[in-house]
């Protein structure tokens, strides 16, 4: 049943209400093809909860860019929708090309900073993996009814791979849900090669203005919070506030072992009280087990990652140590469920926040 503007709503009455479904939701298929956008593609959703969100075939299904009434919940850089014929993998090329928006993945064997790993390959791992260059194929984005609710379906597959070497293909589905504020993720990684392969998958997810702001908050249950240059253990003051944009500063970046509750979930928030506007993550911690966190509180430049995954951001060297690098065996399949939620209000903000105790 859709909750819409204070009222619920079955099936019947919404379509009593509307000439046509796109009234109140709806997917576009467009082409982009000005200079560098070439080749991306895009699926544009819309949802009369508030919500709406652009989605780029060519780029994994990647979620460039999301809107809550109007304000951004995401950072978007200056490259635009580069497409994927534009990828330049050396160093740290990858940034070229990196919109970043709401949902940039990492992966599919790679995520960290260029390096090589001697142990696997042994040549160069461009920066965070190849994933988010790779363009979907099988694309499909429709909507139905599914008894009151009206699901839109956005799903497609990404193929990793190289002739003499591993093969890792993702089938992504992400969909929402009339009158909930909402984008779920079920990404499903399965080993077509006839070797165990390196896994690494992390959702770079980049909070950006207005939501982010100075003073907004990161609501978080940590077993363990370690910052990167020498990994020792720090306290929640020093990752959970954050600051204005500055002139000069350097990054940080922080890795939790998020706690998760009675049923193995882990909730975690980023709140802007000033707006009542919050942002909100989900996920099992049995497929997810590792929250990395970026701060790059720049002038111009004035973002957070808030990334889920199975590995930390710090590549492989350093998750072999602390032995969270995964391989997938052949034949082996390999699911990661996330949803994206929004906080509309002081009382949906106190209730996310009570739920957490």
């Amino acid at each position: 049943m859709a909750k819409l503007f204070g009222r619920n709503y079955t099936r019947r009455q919404v379509l009593d209400l509307v000439g046509d479904i796109s009234q109140v939701a709806g997917i576009r298929r467009a082409e982009l093809t000005e200079g560098n956008e070439r080749g991306a593609g895009l699926v544009e959703i819309s949802n009369a909860s508030g919500l709406s969100f652009s989605l780029l075939p060519g780029r994994a299904l990647d979620i460039a860019s999301a809107n809550y009434k109007g304000m951004s919940l995401c950072f978007r850089s200056k490259t635009g929708d580069v497409g994927p014929a534009f990828y330049e993998p050396t160093g740290y090329d990858w940034m070229r090309g990196s919109f970043l928006g709401l949902l940039t993945t990492c992966g599919l064997t790679f995520v960290g900073h260029p390096e090589i790993d001697p142990e696997e390959e042994d040549t160069e791992l461009p920066l965070h993996g190849r994933l988010s260059y790779i363009p979907a194929k099988d694309v499909t984005a429709r909507g139905c009814w599914e008894g009151d609710d009206y699901v839109i379906r956005v799903s497609g597959r990404m193929r990793e791979h190289i002739m003499f070497g591993h093969c890792l293909e993702m089938t992504r589905e992400i969909s929402t849900v009339l009158g909930e504020k909402s984008i779920r993720i079920h990404d499903r990684v399965e080993n077509l090669g006839s070797d165990p392969a390196p896994l690494m998958v992390v959702y770079h997810t980049n909070p950006g203005w207005p939501l982010l702001d100075r003073g907004t908050r990161l609501v978080l249950n940590s077993k363990k919070s370690t910052e990167w240059t020498e990994d020792r253990d720090v306290d929640p003051e020093e990752y959970t506030t954050v600051h204005a944009p500055r002139a000069k500063v350097h990054d940080d970046v922080y890795v939790h072992r998020p706690a998760a509750d009675s049923r193995g979930v882990v909730r975690t928030g980023m709140i802007n009280d000033r707006l009542g506007l919050g942002l909100t993550w989900t996920f099992p911690r049995r497929e997810i087990p590792i929250l990395n966190q970026w701060q790059h509180f720049h002038k111009g430049t004035y973002v957070t990652g808030v990334e889920p995954g199975n590995c930390s951001v710090l590549g492989r060297a350093w998750n072999r140590k602390h032995d969270t690098l995964e391989h997938l065996a052949p034949g082996a399949i390999r699911d990661f469920h996330l949803e994206l939620g929004v906080l509309d209000g002081a009382k949906e903000i106190r209730a996310f926040e009570r739920s957490l105790k």
